[in-house]
């Protein structure tokens, strides 16, 4: 229990804190000088004392073995003795709530006593947003705020933007402008026809069902938003523990050894040391200082980021994670430097300097070479905002917030693809704008322009109208969202997802198809196949030998050992027995690569790696002897069949990547100290590294050509003079801030990569997927031009093309490579010309050379072919082919694959399809649709397309001819009427027409179909006939206009040949006569009848009837349920649909189409 003594004496301490709170904030800014540092702690210790508090016994975190996990919250809500309590849950949520509203205002609260008292009014900060960095430990608020909020906010609007910007995005769209143009001019006493909620409420039913559908998307975006931002994170700060008022001193004297505080994540800015608990989500850009593991290491989950499933391995800044206790961050006479927010999350440019060592009694463990010096910082080194911590714990130095953070900047809206259906549309408007101002200047013409007849013209537009239908845009996107989800509901492609619900109907316009190989083809499950020494290889069948010959090797005596393990000048490879080789070749696989080996809960281990490659080589070696044990940023341990256990420490790392198309590693043996620098990558880079050899491209081609990756090992010993002088020059180049990466690669270059020694070759196995085959057969068939484009060797691609059946039995292979004159690339593209049903397979480097200098001549060339192969492509070569093959042609372009390097390409694409593959899901997310597995692309194109495309093209053609009809109607009535712009129609049985009358049958046909799934999957030359567009065609299109003007004139003279005296029977004759010849229009043209097809038909019906009981200014109720008025309403309608029903009768027996022959 605290007695009175202590809790004068925590006044007194509160007191004298209060009145030096300006000192204490400049202890915190980067200006302040280390005396004033050293007396402001002195002074603090000096209290805890009287307190009788010991400060090594009660440092503010307590030491790595006293202190447990930090945020562990009590059922209060507070945080176990280390920290201020938070706020309440109202009190941050409403604060939340302003700060998304306001996201230009600063929402960070103050570190410490700014948070108690009001500072005084200071000149607005100047901000730095964009800019390199340099932020100080402990850097002040003001400098914090110079930098943005870190909020996350994905609304696209406001409280106060919403109505307007909803407004502008709707009537930015010619058809919802023209419509609101016409309801204005009802205003207007001179332009008035009929009555103005003829006009008005049709715009409003759209307008209000777009509106609300974006207002509830922008809401839930603004509930994830929230939930985001509100997220409480602990906070290191040494001001937190401190009691700020004499009445607090109780309650805070427990957690005084603890300075964190709760914040939400919208209040986090650069310079906070925030801590981050398993499992939870990054806030923001973060240099790792501390992980709870030992070794500094972490692993962190980054499918959120780059949809890589796969975890990364993260590594803590080596001086702080040598501090002994987290407190001591807190005292770091330290600053980072971190480059310009950028979106590249492979690259970081830092620097962490260390300007003096902490204190000694608490820094034991700190070199005394970082006692005042720098240490480069570079991707390892930082956690990426929206990472999600998979194991232990980490202390992490915020360097950018809110929009500089990677995950923002790369959260960019993709180019907005609109459909050829759309596109088609768009131009069919136009033309019915220009039928409906002829129309009404015939009318005006044919009264001789009498009187005012340019107020005449504009009346008969507007009468008109409907020509231009206002519902066809929300017909269409209601249609698309039926067929998104039927694609998603399919059981027999599982997984389905569709990203982009406005471009269902392209997927059956498809002419050119552009695919990736491994992964996408392949099944990206790597197994090891074959390893070629030079003068041996060995396969499947041998790798028993291996496992003993490598026995052999381990077994033998210490002499044995170290005469293995010398250099090439002591021992010649030609005079080395075939075991030491081939241990040595085994070491380099176990050895060099970027694997490690995760122990999850069920005890079972499970391989981390960035690529299958790297899994299944090392699961290679375990096979033949050598186990993965364990492996951490520093070392790496081997384990052999009888327990012993090879040591090693790593050095260096220098990771894979698409540029380099190598990795490399240094490592020391703990036995005998030997430095040995071992590297494997592709044979087009590794061939100008290694020895001169004599089997090496040949083995390459021998492998490639069985459909096998390839990957050279070779190492290179390292002597102490040569690792001096590399660590030295490294390291200098590492902590440069300008070009790093270069300089970096040209020291390894320069020192390492030079006359290595050529250890072997290995060939891994990547089996086709599942019905790969049959899929690319049938795609053929449905008239698809397919493209392969892949980073493999051309020996590799081309095996998998004709594995795949990509090329055809007995098609001729036109192979183009290391093109490198203008005159090469002329020869062949002439002698390509006359080979016009060949397979093309060219090289990246021919392909570039190609484009740069022939580019009109090669894509006719190439886009005429029925299939190419190209490949050591680059994800921009893809992406440049996919858009160049766009522009050209004018068709439609899908490109499908897995992996990252496909992005690129998936985006540049008419239809992108990504497959979640086993590199994760970057492809995936950025696809307009998801699949699982290549075969589904089948039926996502020939049954689903097909469909999408047909039912929209019918049903915006007979949403266009529900609209001409009317006007024609009208226009025959205001004829007969001296040409007065009068409307037949009004008020509510143009409203009723428009929606409740016959929309649902009309909707209806969006589940039609001419064929069934077999017959369109077994004959795929039906989709053939679809990418010619002649579905949705001008040919099409007149059609229908012709059969509107027949329809609508046989209605109209009619109803006034068979009207009896009063005019209210012409309406009710004529407008119910028009009623049933749209029901059994759209009867006409349905396929194939579904339920909803039937009931739309018979309740709308009965709807109408029932309706004109409550419609008595536009029927006489006697007369309608009259004999008289059902036949001459059923004669009426005979004559308006009976010939077009003889003629379709007709034109299904003299010349059927496709789909009706084979429906017999």
């Amino acid at each position: 229990m605290t007695s009175s003594v202590e809790l004068d004496s925590l006044a007194h301490l509160s007191e004298d804190l209060h009145s030096h709170r300006p000192g204490l904030r400049r202890t915190l800014s980067p200006s302040s000088s280390s005396t004033s540092l050293r007396k402001m702690s002195a002074k603090a210790r000096g209290k805890q004392r009287d307190l009788g508090h010991s400060p090594s016994s009660n440092s503010l975190l307590g030491n790595r073995s006293t202190r447990r996990r930090y945020g562990t919250q009590s059922a209060n809500g507070s945080v176990n003795g280390s920290m201020l309590e938070p706020d309440t849950e109202s009190d941050w949520r409403a604060e939340e709530e302003q700060a998304l509203l306001q996201s230009d205002q600063t929402a960070a609260q103050p570190n410490g006593f700014a948070s108690v008292s009001s500072p005084p009014k200071q000149s607005k900060p100047r901000r730095e947003s964009g800019q390199a960095r340099t932020v100080a430990f402990g850097a002040s608020d003001k400098v914090k705020v110079r930098f943005p909020a870190n909020l996350i906010r994905n609304q696209k609007y406001n409280v106060v933007s919403f109505l307007p910007m909803i407004l502008y995005e709707q009537f930015k769209f010619f058809f919802n402008l023209y419509f609101l143009l016409v309801a204005l001019s009802q205003f207007v006493p001179a332009l008035r026809i009929g009555f103005l909620s003829t006009y008005i409420v049709p715009l409003a039913f759209v307008l209000t069902i777009t509106i609300s559908k974006e207002a509830f998307d922008d809401w839930k975006r603004h509930e994830r938003d929230l939930i985001a931002n509100s997220a409480r994170y602990n906070v290191l700060d040494s001001l937190a523990a401190l009691p700020l008022h004499p009445s607090d001193a109780l309650k805070h004297s427990a957690s005084a050894h603890a300075p964190m505080r709760s914040v939400p994540s919208s209040r986090l800015r650069v310079g906070d040391l925030v801590v981050i608990e398993k499992d939870q989500r990054v806030p923001a850009d973060c240099v790792l200082l501390r992980t709870s593991d030992e070794s500094g290491s972490c692993f962190v989950r980054t499918d959120q980021l780059d949809g890589e499933t796969d975890w990364k391995l993260r590594v803590a800044v080596r001086a702080t994670q040598a501090l002994t206790s987290d407190a001591e961050l807190l005292k770091l006479d330290g600053e980072i430097y971190a480059d310009a927010p950028s979106k590249d999350i492979h690259n970081f440019t830092g620097t962490f300097t260390l300007n003096s060592k902490p204190s000694s009694a608490l820094t034991e463990d700190i070199p005394s070479d970082l006692e005042t010096s720098s240490l480069p910082l570079n991707a390892e080194n930082v956690l990426w905002a929206n990472t999600v911590l998979a194991a232990g714990q980490a202390i992490g130095f915020i360097v950018y917030t809110g929009q500089e953070t990677r995950a923002v900047m790369n959260t960019s809206n993709p180019e907005t693809k609109t459909g050829l259906l759309d596109l088609e549309i768009n131009k069919l408007a136009k033309i019915l704008c220009i039928v409906t101002f002829a129309l009404s200047v015939s009318l005006v013409a044919l009264n001789s322009f009498r009187g005012q007849w340019y107020t005449y013209v504009f009346r008969f537009v507007i009468l008109f109208s409907s020509i231009i239908p206002i519902s066809l845009r929300v017909n269409l996107d209601l249609g698309k969202t039926v067929y998104a989800r039927q694609i998603m509901s399919d059981a027999e492609i599982p997984g389905t997802i569709v990203r982009t619900s406005t471009l269902p109907e392209e997927l059956g316009r498809i002419e050119y198809l552009l695919t990736d190989k491994t992964g996408t083809l392949t099944q990206n499950e790597m197994e090891m196949k074959k390893l070629h020494m030079g003068t041996i290889s060995y396969t499947v069948d041998t790798m028993d030998e291996v496992s003993a010959q490598l026995d052999t090797a381990f077994e033998g005596t210490e002499d044995t050992q170290q005469s293995l393990l010398s250099g090439p000048g002591m021992a010649s490879r030609g005079r080395r027995d075939m075991s030491s080789r081939l241990r040595d070749i085994v070491l380099g696989l176990a050895l060099c690569h970027n694997v490690t080996p995760v122990i999850e809960e069920d005890g079972s281990v499970t391989y981390q790696a960035s690529s299958p490659d790297e899994v299944a080589i090392v699961r290679w070696t375990e096979s033949v002897g050598l186990v993965l044990s364990n492996r951490t940023r520093t070392s790496i341990t081997l384990r052999r069949p009888d327990g012993s256990l090879l040591e090693y420490d790593v050095l260096e790392l220098f990771p894979f990547t698409s540029e380099s198309k190598r990795m490399a590693i240094i490592i020391r043996d703990r036995k005998t100290e030997e430095l040995t620098f071992y590297q494997k990558g592709a044979d087009v880079v590794m061939s100008r590294i290694v020895q001169a050899n004599d089997w090496l491209d040949e083995e390459c081609g021998n492998m490639a050509r069985e459909g096998l990756r390839t990957l050279v090992v070779a190492r290179k010993r390292l002597g102490s003079d040569l690792w001096d002088q590399f660590q030295s020059q490294h390291h200098a180049a590492s902590i440069s801030t300008d070009d790093r990466e270069a300089a970096m690669a040209s020291v390894v270059s320069r020192l390492l990569e030079r006359d290595m020694e050529l250890l072997g070759l290995t060939g891994v196995e990547d089996k086709l997927q599942t019905d790969v085959r049959m899929t690319l057969e049938l795609l053929r068939n449905a008239g698809l031009k397919i493209w392969m484009l892949t980073g493999d060797k051309i020996e590799t691609a081309t095996c998998i093309a004709i594995s795949s059946k990509l090329v055809s039995r007995g098609q001729y292979i036109h192979q183009v490579s290391k093109l490198r004159t203008s005159s090469a690339a002329r020869d062949q593209l002439d002698l390509l010309r006359s080979k016009r049903d060949c397979c093309l397979v060219i090289d990246g480097e021919s392909l570039q050379l190609c484009m740069e200098l022939y580019l009109d001549e090669f894509i006719e060339l190439a886009t005429s072919l029925p299939c190419v192969v190209a490949c050591r492509c680059s994800p921009t070569q893809k992406a440049d082919v996919a858009r160049i093959i766009r522009q050209y042609t004018r068709r439609r372009v899908c490109c499908i694959g897995d992996g990252g390097n496909d992005v690129s390409m998936i985006q540049a694409a008419d239809v992108g399809v990504g497959i979640v593959g086993k590199e994760g899901k970057q492809a995936s997310l950025a696809a307009d649709f998801s699949i699982t597995q290549f075969s589904f692309l089948t039926k996502l194109l020939v049954w689903h397309g097909r469909n999408s495309y047909k039912r929209s093209a019918k049903l915006a053609q007979f949403v266009i001819h529900r609209g001409l009809i009317v006007s024609v109607i009208t226009a025959v009535f205001c004829s007969v009427f001296y040409f007065a712009p009068i409307a037949i129609f009004q008020n509510w049985l143009m409203v009723g027409y428009a929606t409740v009358w016959t929309m649902a049958p009309v909707f209806s046909l969006v589940l039609d179909r001419d064929v069934d799934e077999g017959l369109a999957l077994l004959y795929p030359e039906l989709y053939q006939e679809l990418t010619k567009g002649r579905s949705l065609s001008y040919k099409t299109f007149f059609v229908w206009l012709m059969i509107s003007v027949y329809q609508g004139g046989a209605i109209m003279i009619m109803s006034l040949i068979l009207f009896e005296d009063e005019f209210i029977n012409i309406v009710a004759i004529s407008f119910t006569a028009l009623i049933l010849n749209e029901l059994i229009m759209v009867a006409l043209e349905v396929s194939t009848w579904h339920l909803y097809m039937w009931l739309s038909e018979i309740v709308t019906l009965v709807l109408y009837v029932i309706s004109i009981l409550f419609l008595p200014e536009y029927f006489n109720i006697a007369f309608v349920f009259s004999v008289r008025f059902a036949i001459k309403v059923a004669m009426i309608t005979a004559v308006s649909t009976l010939p077009l029903w003889l003629i379709k009768s007709l034109q299904n027996r003299i010349s059927p189409a496709s789909y009706a022959k084979l429906r017999g």
